[in-house]
């Protein structure tokens, strides 16, 4: 964007038929640090040369395809600001199904052992733990600078979290939890869909997962029982097409009461179990 906007009216003028006037919207009110009545209102208000520049640098390389969420460095996620950096998948709405089906199973006044297997952001784990007070809350990542991220998230939001370095269970000894959440790799190798839109900018080890997406997903249905405490759940995320291989994997790791639950779209997107 050669040239420089003067004032808000001119950024959103400048940035029309390139971006979604939503986005470039989001980046004033980032840059602004206001409210989006307050963009509408006034068109007039003048931008210093450092947002005008800040606002030109956000819309060039949201043109190249760079995700909105690390551009502002954060999103939303059940209602909380979450920070995001390229070290971490972005938090999506669906992954809110998750939090929901485990706060109908904490019974009242109970304090569940809850692990969040691949937490990158913590949005699950922070979330739990916010959501179920008395919760004691783990969560774990084989990548160090994704549980700097969720520590920060953590420490921002106020949530007691315990952070553990591990490729899924191998640090964690003889624990037990009641609930073991996961929104873990699941794209197959080679998907088209990894060369599109914001999952080019996505850490590689947070999408793909062997030649059906699966693999990660066999491992974590295998391992959990032994995590588990008797009547304790397993609840992970997946694909839009891989609920009917993801229920049979949870029988044939010993799981019962398993099934499956639907996001706002209508797809099947969560799948679950209990172990007896």
């Amino acid at each position: 964007m050669a040239e420089l906007p003067a004032t808000i009216g001119d950024a959103l003028a400048l940035a029309r038929g390139r971006l979604p006037a939503g986005e470039a919207r989001l980046f004033l009110r980032e840059i602004l640090a206001c409210g989006a009545a307050q963009i509408a209102a006034y068109p007039e208000r003048a931008l210093s040369a450092e947002q005008a520049a800040r606002f030109a640098e956000l819309c060039d390389r949201r043109l190249v395809g760079e995700p909105v969420a690390y551009l502002l460095g954060a999103r939303e996620f059940y209602g909380r600001r979450f920070g995001v950096s390229p070290a971490v998948l972005i938090p999506r709405p669906e992954t809110e199904l998750i939090v929901d089906l485990v706060l109908a199973r904490v019974a009242p006044g109970s304090a569940p052992a809850i692990l969040d297997l691949g937490t990158g952001s913590g949005a699950l784990a922070v979330t739990l733990a916010l959501e179920i007070p008395a919760a004691q809350v783990t969560a774990l990542d084989f990548s160090a600078p994704a549980l700097d991220v969720a520590r920060a998230n953590a420490a921002a939001l106020g949530a007691a979290v315990r952070f553990v370095e591990s490729d899924w269970f191998a640090a964690l000894e003889a624990a037990r939890f009641d609930f073991i959440v996961a929104n873990p790799p699941y794209i197959a190798d080679g998907d088209p869909h990894l060369t599109e839109g914001d999952v080019r900018f996505e850490p590689a080890t947070a999408l793909s997962s062997g030649p059906a997406g699966l693999d990660d997903l066999h491992r974590i249905a295998a391992a959990a029982p032994g995590f588990l405490t008797a009547d304790g759940w397993l609840l992970t995320e997946h694909g839009y097409d891989q609920a009917p291989a993801v229920r049979d994997l949870l029988v044939a790791a010993g799981f019962v009461d398993v099934a499956s639950a639907q996001d706002l779209a209508g797809i099947e997107r969560i799948s679950f179990g209990r172990h007896p």
